[in-house]
């Protein structure tokens, strides 16, 4: 099973289609027996064949396994609909997920227990491209996207690293990449959307209608609604991307530095890394200049000021897919190794830059490059003032750093894990007490209690937006929140 949308007749070959529900075994069942509930009408259909809910046990940290009792393969969002209300009515749990076992959370978020997943990735019909907008299914890869815009000179403002990501999963959590410090997150520029609530309503919100709904999504952990459709943002790029990279031995320089820079916006893309370096840590600057050839970007210029190493400087020009599709080459090796297949467990954070410098020399102080499983470490910053999900939690500060370690499991014995594991929630607790937030995809165990700091103070508009869309609480239990 694979993520790829299927045809009914490939859906078919090989897959045992559930057809009724016996709501006293709590069991699905190829034909209706006596006692059992006949599902209703589906374009798609769903299954329950072993090779399908192993899958759906799967994520990408391949830490946690939570086996379902089904998948629903929609045909449409008509199907979504049925089973959310069938769902509903019976009790069962149900949740999204980019495809069977891709979804790229790290600690089964996506997961379901006894429940219904939904495979988004049957869904992705670009239904229309606009001068300033892109109407979408949600399963549509930001990549499948880009490729559709690009050739009108049109991209999302805003695009994560690894751009194979759902739309629909990453409105669902934020989506933050290099362009955020000028555009916001993914979440911020999203002009529509289209969800099914947890009573199993179809609604379309937007900032102008259904705007509680439409907070409460954007962000929401899919607490309060899967996401089908989204109408997205785009805007006008220039076809070159010149790529900037140098180093640092200051950790303050490079982060005075890298403020700097998107307070003064003289480049499209601003991001940044901790390398590893003489046994120790060094800092590497990554920006980008988009240009139209002819009209190539002033390096001197563009670098007047900066504090980097002499000598560290390289400069590379790509097209604009090239630069954002950069991390496929990368993806390829790592799935030809088998490594991509290793538990991944990851740790990103929101830091408030009053504590920056402190907290990731505390962090790093207590790292080693064995930690990462030679996994990259993030480190840039945006500014706050451009977030508008509310239930998107940041620090209380102007400018805040994403920092991200990106493990890997090496070696990916269940011990490493447990102990990379245990690492993240102390950094976690460490991240809590000075204001920090958590980017929530990550490889950290958290109780209600912790849920309600994450949340604060949004907790009780939480609470009674859970109340509201899914009042019986059976939308993506994987998260443990309630």
């Amino acid at each position: 099973m694979t993520g790829r949308a299927l045809s009914r007749r490939t859906l078919l070959q090989g897959a045992l289609v559930a057809m009724a529900f016996n709501p006293a075994s709590r069991s699905w069942a190829a034909t209706l027996e006596p006692g059992s509930i006949p599902l209703p009408p589906l374009e798609g259909a769903l299954l329950m064949d072993a090779a399908s809910l192993t899958a759906a046990a799967e994520d990408f940290g391949h830490i946690v396994h939570r086996t379902p009792w089904a998948v629903l393969v929609p045909g449409s969002v008509e199907d979504i609909v049925a089973m959310v209300r069938f769902a509903r009515r019976q009790g069962l749990h149900i949740a999204a997920a980019r495809g069977l076992g891709e979804s790229h959370s790290t600690y089964g978020q996506s997961q379901v227990p006894a429940g219904i997943v939904i495979d988004m990735s049957a869904l992705s019909t670009i239904h229309e491209i606009g001068e300033s907008s892109a109407w979408v299914d949600a399963g549509v890869r930001w990549r499948q996207l880009l490729e559709a815009t690009l050739p009108s000179g049109r991209s999302p403002p805003t695009l994560t690293d690894y751009i194979e990501l759902s739309i629909g999963g990453t409105l669902s959590v934020g989506g933050i990449g290099g362009q955020a410090f000028r555009w916001g997150l993914q979440v911020d520029n999203v002009l529509e959307l289209e969800v099914v609530t947890g009573e199993g309503e179809l609604v379309r919100c937007s900032p102008s209608c259904e705007r509680h709904l439409f907070d409460a999504v954007r962000s929401g952990l899919g607490q309060f609604g899967i996401i089908v459709r989204a109408r997205v943002r785009l805007v006008e790029v220039p076809p070159r991307a010149r790529t900037y990279t140098a180093l640092y031995g200051d950790l303050h320089r490079f982060l005075d530095d890298q403020r700097w820079l998107i307070e003064d916006g003289r480049f499209d893309y601003v991001e940044g890394a901790v390398v590893p370096s003489a046994g120790g840590w060094a800092f590497q600057l990554e920006a980008v200049k988009y240009f139209t050839p002819g009209s190539e970007p002033q390096d001197d210029r563009l670098l007047a000021g900066l504090g980097f190493q002499p000598g560290t400087l390289q400069v590379t020009d790509s097209s604009y897919f090239d630069f954002a599709n950069r991390l496929a080459p990368l993806v390829a090796m790592l799935q030809q190794l088998g490594i991509w297949e290793f538990p991944h467990p990851w740790m990103d954070m929101f830091v408030p830059a009053r504590s920056a410098a402190a907290f990731v020399e505390e962090v790093l102080s207590q790292t080693t490059e064995a930690d990462t499983g030679q996994g990259p470490i993030l480190l840039y910053p945006f500014r706050s003032a451009a977030l508008t999900a509310p239930f998107l939690r940041v620090p209380a500060d102007s400018h805040v750093f994403l920092f991200s370690l990106l493990r890997t499991a090496i070696p990916p014995t269940p011990e490493n894990v447990e102990a990379l594991v245990q690492k993240n929630r102390a950094i976690f607790e460490r991240l809590t007490a000075i204001g920090g937030k958590m980017y929530p995809v990550d490889a950290v165990p958290l109780s209600r209690a912790d849920w309600r700091r994450h949340l604060d103070p949004y907790w009780e508009r939480f609470e009674h937006a859970k109340r509201r869309f899914d009042p019986a609480r059976i939308l993506t239990p994987g998260q443990g929140i309630f």
